[in-house]
């Protein structure tokens, strides 16, 4: 017996002394297997789209950082910035003492932090599907519920946007610029998903990538029946050879969107059903089939109704990855 009772105790002994096995799992988009012993409570985000995914599901509060476009919920912007996803601050991020960081498979930080032997989730929604998977897997992350009913509110809700639409807005030819490279939303992008859910035709071609940065003739060639762009890219549009004459330009069809609403709907992540909306309002006020009352608003900003989230447009030379949008911050 007491043979028995201390090959118990050195038994019992020896699995004190082995390592913490992982509780939590997760494969991120580089296909990294990452352990967790336990849901991180300390989390800096590198991408806004992702730390917006955070919020969404109702844990702002284990963010501890985040990175310099990150600006809703109002709440982040209290929070400690570390930088972009190209040129993050090692430093602090170390500093802030993260049980993980969330950011773009394109980020260059992940080698660096991995090396220091801090957590990392390399996750970058590019379409519908991927914000429904990181949605999924960030509820996974945080073990909290609800990401599946969050998720199906949000495809409703574009659903909804492209059922409010006049018939005449069916088969509008849309041609959507992301930055005045100029860069445009092509039908294989999120918003170019977004555009074909609300029955209109992206003129970008698939084939020519989610984002490409186009020839202006390109678009010229195209003739849009309706152009949608963003405050910083209007500016110069008419300058551009060949521009004044194209259908869009000459029936003012033709929607600017705020800094705002440029946030909104260039971001791959929880508020993609309310730039659905925004997409549907500008469709419903300025595509050429559709009768207009001598009351239609104008200005895309006067159909908002409530005034959207603040934000600010990127800059010219942004990286793909920050907003999915060639310039941009998702």
């Amino acid at each position: 017996m007491n043979r028995l009772l201390k090959c118990l105790a050195s038994f019992a002994c020896a699995l004190l002394a082995l390592p913490a096995q992982a509780t939590l799992q997760i494969t991120d988009d580089m296909g990294v297997v990452v352990n967790f012993e336990r849901s991180p409570q300390r989390i800096v985000s590198l991408l806004p789209s992702l730390a917006e995914t955070v919020c969404e599901l109702g844990q702002c509060h284990r963010l501890v950082g985040v990175d310099r476009y990150t600006n809703w919920p109002a709440s982040v912007k209290a929070l400690p910035q570390v930088g972009g996803g190209l040129d993050p601050n090692i430093e602090q991020i170390v500093a802030l003492r993260p049980d993980v960081v969330l950011m773009a498979t394109s980020s260059r930080a992940g080698e660096r932090l991995r090396s220091l032997g801090i957590p990392v989730v390399a996750l970058e929604p590019k379409t519908h599907a991927d914000v429904q998977r990181v949605m999924l897997q960030i509820g996974q992350l945080l073990e909290v519920s609800g990401a599946q009913r969050i998720w199906h509110a949000i495809d409703a809700a574009v659903m909804a946007a492209a059922q409010s639409l006049p018939a005449g807005v069916r088969g509008t030819r849309v041609y959507f610029e992301v930055n005045p490279g100029p860069y445009a939303a092509g039908e294989g992008s999120f918003i170019g998903e977004t555009l074909a859910r609300l029955g209109v035709k992206n003129i970008v071609a698939a084939s020519l990538g989610p984002f490409p940065k186009l020839n202006p003739e390109y678009i010229v060639r195209a003739n849009p029946d309706l152009i949608m762009v963003g405050q910083r890219s209007v500016e110069g549009m008419m300058q551009r050879p060949g521009w004044h004459s194209l259908r869009a330009m000459r029936g003012q069809h033709l929607c600017v969107f705020t800094a705002d609403e440029s946030d909104t709907l260039m971001r791959a992540g929880p508020r993609m059903a309310e730039g659905a909306r925004i997409m549907a309002r500008c469709l419903a006020s300025k595509a050429p089939g559709v009768k207009k009352s001598p009351r239609a608003p104008i200005a895309l900003t006067a159909l908002t109704g409530a005034q959207p989230p603040r934000g600010s447009l990127p800059s010219k030379d942004a990286h793909p990855a920050w907003g999915g949008p060639a310039p941009d911050r998702s």
